[in-house]
């Protein structure tokens, strides 16, 4: 049971004015009218109510003990994280030369009259380099089964337009190919291809819904291609003369046909496998090629919700130990290692390191602590020893010099987090720039950590001693780890089965990554762990782990579910809003973040049962009755597969998602 927190006068302002109007007879015994309209009352209560303002402000007294024993432990408020999203930069025009993003550029949405502009800077250098095309070859069906060989192609005659070339089988076979290979790295770029097909050639397809993908070479992904996304298509399934424009991944050297060159390729697919469209058809006879130019367009550069601030000037030293100065913006961010202080001595320009607090610090160390939120720098302290001496902890910036912040970026909090084509003005004037957007959501954005949060907070640090011994130590220091990106997390250690042997210290840490908006469906991509936040949670744990724990940080196991439901809605209502009503139900009951039924998220390990989704559905307002439920396994973020199904089981390492449900009217 937890330890109630003490009051030191437990006294409300209705019992100090019972205990005043008892004392009357007392001290005044001709006052006898203590009703509420005497004028002596009033002022008893009057003084009631001033004395039950101190008591309360007296009881705050053991919370403000609660907040200087966190200070002595060096707890701080956690500072804000700013939301990230990719923006898209399109040049008015292609150019024959290289075009420069300069880290820092700023973008933003648009000001309004009631709204201020929500500005995101682009975290690097980038460059819109000019494509430089060296050899295209076509990947066929070869006479043996089972194999493909390439053919090169003739660049010059395909820059000067004469008869067509066939780019596929003569009968397009799957994965047959086109491949485009270029001497420069075009990560993250808009590359525009303009085609002139031959329109004799391609018969077969419907124009709408062409069987091919695009796709980049790349290092990362286990096939070594990434597909590309389509930003349009004018060609008509490779069937007449217009243009293709894509948005490349990351992009990788690889070898294709012996040559090393990054790769851009257009892949014939098969129009049966599960996941394609409705109504694509394969290729009778293969497009032919007949001319061939390529063009950057723009390109895709990494921003964050922040704006910087170089070479801020704080103040002068009086060479006193314990300065402290301000800065102008706050709250800070999580410093790079360019963003510090500067102390300026007769032209000699020093760089100061940032600490968490002075206990290490040496009388010599060049230290300073930054407070996030307020903004305020201090310098280490003299103490007074027992001996009577006083003892530096970090150095002193001497008298007269100038101290300065190298740069450092304000900003973040959840209101970044803006939706796609929100970010739509370019603040930075770009020579040849059209435009800016964000093609996606910005996600990551959460607000500094609130006094509450980290009172709550402190008692798990006592308890942890930021050492990861038990399961509620890792799952605590994994949520600190990416305070951001952690939805929910789950650490389990395996059983042993007839399945296999376990590891002895084998220890699983299951992370959800965090969904902006959780409620509805989720794309099965939303909910796999990045790689760049695996190992961050990872090499984070890994200083804390006791020395026989072998980490194995990853998503659970998905288990997907697809349901069917036949009901009836309450006559006069709407079916179509009855059915959105069900449908927002199922995806968020059924839903490993805020699902389940306390609604923190689907419990790992907790089988599914008919009866829990017509406990779900009892919910939902306007429905008359429910008839039957279809309930079965579904594919990562698709329709049910198999039978229908009472129970879906789920292993101690899964949580139930969403696949797409359906909704029947009776």
């Amino acid at each position: 049971m937890a330890l109630a927190s003490p009051k030191l006068d437990d006294r409300h302002f209705q019992d100090i004015v019972d205990e005043a109007k008892k004392l009357v007879p007392r001290y005044c015994e001709e006052w006898t009218d203590h009703n509420v309209s005497d004028p002596g009352v009033t002022l008893i209560e009057l003084f009631a109510w001033m004395t039950d303002i101190i008591l309360y402000r007296l009881n705050q007294v053991p919370r403000l003990h609660y907040i200087k024993f966190m200070e002595m432990l060096g707890i701080r408020l956690q500072e804000p994280i700013p939301a990230r999203v990719p923006v898209t930069f399109w040049l008015s025009a292609p150019q024959e030369t290289t075009i420069l993003i300069p880290a820092g550029t700023e973008v933003s949405s648009t000001q309004t009259e009631t709204e201020r502009s929500i500005i995101f800077t682009t975290d690097h250098d980038f460059q819109i380099k000019v494509p430089q095309l060296q050899t295209v070859v076509a990947q066929v069906a070869a006479v043996q089964a089972e194999e493909k060989s390439f053919l090169p192609m003739n660049l010059r005659r395909l820059a000067a337009g004469f008869e067509g070339i066939s780019i596929f089988s003569s009968i397009p076979q799957v994965d047959d190919a086109l491949y485009f290979g270029f001497a420069n790295d075009l990560s993250h770029h808009i590359l525009n291809f303009t085609l002139d097909c031959d329109p004799a050639g391609g018969a077969g397809i419907d124009p709408t819904l062409p069987p091919y993908i695009w796709e980049a070479s790349s290092t990362t992904a286990d096939s070594h291609w990434l597909p590309c996304e389509i930003e349009f298509d004018t060609t008509k399934g490779l069937n007449s003369a217009g243009q293709i424009q894509l948005h490349l991944p990351q992009m990788g050297r690889l070898r294709v046909n012996q040559e090393g060159l990054f790769w851009v390729r257009v892949r014939v697919i098969d129009t049966t496998a599960p996941g394609t469209a409705e109504g694509m058809r394969p290729y009778r006879v293969s497009p032919r090629l007949r001319q061939v130019t390529t063009a950057s367009w723009g390109g895709t550069i990494a921003t964050t919700h922040a704006q910087r601030v170089n070479h801020e000037l704080l103040g002068r030293s009086d060479g006193s130990a314990g300065q402290r100065f301000q800065l102008q913006m706050t709250p800070i961010l999580d410093r790079r290692p360019d963003e510090h202080v500067i102390v300026s001595v007769e032209g000699e320009v020093q760089e100061w390191i940032e600490v968490r607090d002075f206990a290490d610090s040496r009388a010599i160390d060049r230290h300073y602590t930054l407070d996030s939120i307020t903004g305020e720098i201090r310098f280490g302290p003299a103490i007074r020893q027992p001996d009577g001496t006083m003892k530096l902890f970090g150095a002193i910036p001497q008298r007269g010099a100038s101290v300065y912040m190298a740069r450092y970026r304000y900003g973040g909090t959840q209101e970044g987090n803006v939706q796609a084509g929100v970010i739509n003005t370019l603040k930075t004037a770009i020579p040849f720039v059209g435009r800016v957007m964000n093609r996606q959501d910005a996600a990551g954005g959460m607000d500094a950590e609130s006094l509450e949060a980290a009172m709550m907070r402190a008692p798990q640090m006592l308890r942890t001693r930021d050492r990861a011994v038990t399961e509620a130590d890792f799952e605590f220091l994994t949520r600190q780890a990416m305070r951001s990106n952690v939805g929910r997390v789950k650490c389990l250690q395996p059983r042993p089965s007839a399945a296999g042997r376990v590891v002895p210290g084998q220890i699983y840490v299951l992370v959800i990554p965090r969904v902006m908006r959780p409620q509805g469906f989720l794309e099965p991509a939303t909910l796999e762990l990045d790689e760049e936040t695996r190992i961050q949670v990872t090499e984070y744990l890994d200083e804390r782990r006791l020395l026989t724990a072998r980490l194995n940080v990853r998503t659970p196991a998905y288990r997907w579910v697809s349901v069917k439901v036949q009901c009836r809605a309450i006559p006069g209502v709407d079916q179509n809003q009855v059915e959105q009503a069900v449908l927002r139900a199922l995806y968020q009951y059924l839903n490993p973040l805020v699902g389940g039924p306390d609604g923190t998220g689907w419990p790992f390990g907790r089988d599914l049962f008919v009866s829990d989704v017509y406990q779900c559905l009892q919910r939902v307002p306007s429905l008359q009755f429910v008839r039957g439920i279809e309930m079965r396994a579904a594919r990562p973020g698709g329709p049910g597969t198999g039978e229908p199904l009472e129970t879906l089981e789920v292993v101690a390492h899964g949580v139930i998602a969403s696949g797409l449900h359906e909704v029947e009217f009776v």
